[in-house]
């Protein structure tokens, strides 16, 4: 069998949080793509179940399930939806998260618990509930969205709450991988560099701050949603049992200077 026929992804089940757009649902086509069975996880129910039936129409099962990452009985509730209806769980994709560009004199403790609370503790909810299932299952991989902002502070645009929970997104992977490590589960993460989502390109008040990044960027230019698919796949499928703990920052190298 060669490596594209092992890259493949058949038969098995996975999960997306803020699946329903965006990154999320980039990484949910190509995963269905590659032949597995989808849960798409998003506090957009409608948007949610558009999604689901986009990403049946490529031959697998996909299903839409309403929760808020940061509660812990709608991530149980989330979990035995998916155990109900799939049976099993073999990837994970942790993905749910906001930004907010406030300076950090100025932001309130609200606004800064907000940040905190979706990027960081609903990763860390998300990913413990997968953990759970695939530590009884003794295999399974969990991905989780970081970013390049957990490597460099951003500018101009003022983000420290942002920065902070990506960074924090990074160790709790690394931490969780050597946790695992011996018990068959795989914890990575991947850092996209300025991606140029559908909601990001159409906001006005982004597109001064869009100039000055691809100013920036050795390529000139944001990264799209599709050129975070095949390192996703490689991370859900088998051809990657070798590499946990890692953090792969996808970002046409804007942090390397």
């Amino acid at each position: 069998m060669g490596i594209i026929e092992r890259m493949r992804l058949d038969g098995k089940v996975s999960f997306i949080t803020g699946g329903a757009r965006g990154i999320g649902k980039a990484i949910a086509t190509a995963i269905a793509e590659a032949g597995s069975d989808v849960a798409i996880i998003d506090l957009d129910m409608e948007e949610a179940e558009k999604t689901a039936k986009e990403i049946e129409m490529l031959g697998v099962k996909a299903i839409a399930i309403q929760a808020d990452v940061t509660k812990e009985e709608e991530v149980d509730h989330m979990m035995q939806i998916i155990l109900d209806t799939f049976g099993k769980l073999d990837v994970a994709f942790c993905n749910a998260g906001i930004c907010m560009n406030i300076p950090a004199d100025e932001m309130t403790y609200e606004q800064w618990k907000k940040v905190i609370d979706i990027n960081l503790n609903g990763i860390f909810l998300s990913s413990q509930a997968a953990a759970k299932v695939m530590l009884k299952q003794k295999k399974g991989s969990i991905i989780n969205t970081a970013s390049m902002s957990g490597h460099i502070v951003n500018v101009p645009q003022p983000q420290c709450s942002y920065n902070a929970s990506k960074a924090g997104v990074i160790m709790l992977t690394k931490s969780m991988a050597v946790e695992f490590a011996k018990k068959g589960v795989r914890v990575n993460s991947i850092s996209p560099g300025y991606i140029g989502t559908e909601l990001t390109l159409q906001s006005p008040t982004l597109k001064p701050l869009i100039e000055q990044w691809n100013e920036m960027a050795p390529l000139g230019r944001m990264g799209r949603p599709d050129e975070l698919q095949a390192i996703a796949v490689y991370l859900a499928g088998d051809t990657s049992d070798f590499t946990t703990g890692s953090d792969f920052v996808i970002d046409g190298a804007f942090t390397c200077f």
